[in-house]
């Protein structure tokens, strides 16, 4: 079946939505995000949400209906689709009580060996001020899927470098266990359902060894480590990006590997390793602004319970 390269150009929905507390500290549950900043709504100057909260105003865009509707795809076929790619650029902190809008625009659509990639750009915003708040890039490829109408080129976001083996020199490495039950709680916690993550019976139709976890719960946890890594302050983060490739199971652990780029120390490159050694995300890049707007005893994990 095709995808459809009329799609380029055009916007798939637009979403307002105001952020509570709820959901802010849901999704840093989530993502084992413990500390204070994210879970303690007592705090002197409240909570923040963690930076891959973006997700949760994303993933509705790309889900809705018109999305399948300007590509062709059905039900099925969209469900197929996998997510290789995200690159978010954060211009300010989420916060409780901000009402945030966002928009989905199909950019790019072209034929490759894998199948038809389609590039979403996601750009959400203050909607009183209209002033940008996180602007996304998402890469899907419908494995198997052709282009009709020709290859549409357009804009892709920043090229990702592409990063040498990181085991042999990473300055840190992180082994995490990721529950069994992961997929489920992140799933329920953002509303990025999908059944391959949750339904053995429906990954394994699919062709999978059994359910996977998401793309986007990988690339949380392993920003919210590079955050920790860098110092503790979320605020501080500009910009993270990876491409998704091997599968990750839920009930085993991964490994993350950071290494500060030695030509920018406030950059660091991350990859992810799951349990058979494969590179579940690979070409990782955190870039952190200089200044810290947090002092280290407000970054502490909660001892709440």
């Amino acid at each position: 079946m095709p995808v459809l390269s009329s799609a380029a150009g055009q916007v798939i929905a637009e979403r307002t939505v105001e952020i509570s507390a709820r959901m802010s500290m849901a999704f840093a549950a989530a993502i084992g995000a413990v500390e204070e900043i994210y879970l303690d709504d007592a705090r002197e100057g409240g909570i923040v949400a963690p930076p891959p909260f973006c997700v949760c105003l994303e993933w509705p865009i790309m889900f809705d209906p018109h999305c399948r509707t300007l590509t062709g795809t059905s039900d099925e076929e969209a469900w197929g689709g996998l997510h290789v790619l995200q690159d978010s650029t954060f211009h300010r902190p989420i916060r409780p009580g901000d009402r945030l809008r966002t928009v989905g625009r199909i950019t790019h659509v072209r034929g490759t060996r894998a199948g038809a990639l389609t590039v979403t750009k996601l750009t959400t915003t203050d909607a009183h001020s209209g002033k940008p708040v996180v602007t996304s890039w998402l890469h899907t490829i419908f494995k198997g899927l052709y282009v009709d109408g020709g290859d549409r080129p357009g804009e892709t976001g920043a090229a990702l470098k592409k990063l040498e083996a990181p085991a042999s020199r990473a300055d840190r490495r992180e082994q995490i266990h990721l529950p069994r039950t992961l997929p489920h709680a992140y799933t329920e916690c953002t509303g990025i359902w999908n059944p391959i993550h949750t339904e053995r019976k429906v990954a394994q139709r699919k062709g999978l060894p059994d359910i996977i976890v998401h793309g986007t719960c990988t690339w949380a946890i392993a920003a919210m480590q590079t955050i920790r890594y860098a110092g503790g302050d979320p605020n501080r983060l500009q910009r993270f990006a990876a491409r998704f490739e091997a599968m990750v199971i839920p009930g085993t652990d991964i490994v993350i590997d950071l290494t500060r780029d030695p030509a920018n120390a406030d950059t660091i490159q991350v990859a992810v390793e799951n349990a058979g050694g494969q590179i579940a995300m690979a070409d990782g890049i955190a870039e952190f602004s200089a200044e810290y707007s947090l002092s280290q005893g407000s970054l502490s994990p909660t001892s709440r319970t």
